[in-house]
């Protein structure tokens, strides 16, 4: 009886260790890096008070109703939104430029985000994608 009691905690033991190691628990929450066009590049308006501005207003009309006025995900829009919109002002001081010119040049259509944010790329100009990106870098300070 004991020698069957020790195979059976053997083998439960020896099971949870395999799916373990084969990747069985939850998926990993990272993001994928940018493309090789967008991967590496930086700010020409970084920490630019008037570029700010400029990016603030161009929130208010292109992003705002999803992000909320504040960037905290919750504009009138985001409650039909699935998935949610980003909490730009807890989340985006964890994300390189480059990261966050190639989300909103690209938007959120394709995997893994799969999301309803519309791609800006040939309705804003880099400059102002880049004045966005300064804009949401002062969310939450």
């Amino acid at each position: 009886m004991k020698r069957k009691l020790f195979i059976l905690v053997a083998v439960l033991v020896l099971s949870t260790v395999i799916l373990a190691a084969c990747g069985g628990g939850a998926p990993a929450e990272t993001e994928p890096e940018p493309p090789a066009e967008y991967a590496g590049k930086t700010n020409p308006f970084s920490n630019q008070a008037e570029a700010a501005t400029a990016g603030g207003a161009l929130f208010a009309e292109r992003c705002s109703s999803c992000h909320g006025a504040t960037g905290l995900g919750d504009g009138p829009a985001a409650a039909a939104l699935d998935p949610k919109p980003a909490d730009l002002a807890t989340t985006a001081s964890e994300f390189e430029d480059d990261f966050l010119f190639w989300r909103i040049m690209d938007g959120g259509a394709m995997a893994p985000f799969n999301s309803s944010m519309p791609a800006q790329k040939g309705i804003l100009t880099e400059d102002q994608v880049w004045q966005l990106v300064t804009f949401i870098r002062t969310l939450g300070k």
